[in-house]
C-alpha cells in the first residue's frame, strides 16, 4: 500500500482534532500547551507532505517547517516559564483558577 497525501492530511486533521480536543477540555495548564503543541505537529505535517507530493522543486515548505518547529519550540519555553510563573503565585496549575489578573 502506498501512502497518499491523502492520508498524510487525513492523519493531520486527526492529530489536529486531537490536539483541539485537549487544549479545550483540559483543566492543567501543562496538558493545554501540550495539546497546542500537538495542533502545531499538525500543521507542520501539512507543509511536509505537501512539499513531498506537490512542490518537490521547491524547498520552501521544508523552510516554512523548519520555521514552525523554530516558534513552536519557542512557545512551548514562554508557555512553560508563564506556567512555572503562575504557579508561583497560585500554587496551582488549574486553568480555572487564574480568573484575576494583578499588576
Amino acid at each position: 500500500m502506498t501512502l497518499t497525501l491523502g492520508h498524510y492530511l487525513g492523519m493531520s486533521a486527526i492529530l489536529f482534532a486531537i490536539g483541539l480536543a485537549g487544549a479545550l477540555t483540559r483543566r492543567n495548564a501543562i496538558n493545554v500547551l501540550m495539546s497546542i503543541e500537538i495542533m502545531f505537529n499538525a500543521g507542520i505535517l501539512n507543509l511536509i507532505a505537501a512539499w513531498h507530493f506537490r512542490y518537490f522543486e521547491s524547498l520552501t515548505p521544508q523552510l516554512f517547517a523548519v520555521f514552525a518547529v523554530t516558534i513552536a519550540a519557542a512557545e512551548s519555553a514562554l508557555g512553560l516559564a508563564l506556567v512555572i510563573a503562575v504557579y508561583r503565585h497560585y500554587r496551582s496549575v488549574n486553568v480555572e483558577e487564574m480568573t484575576a489578573l494583578r499588576g
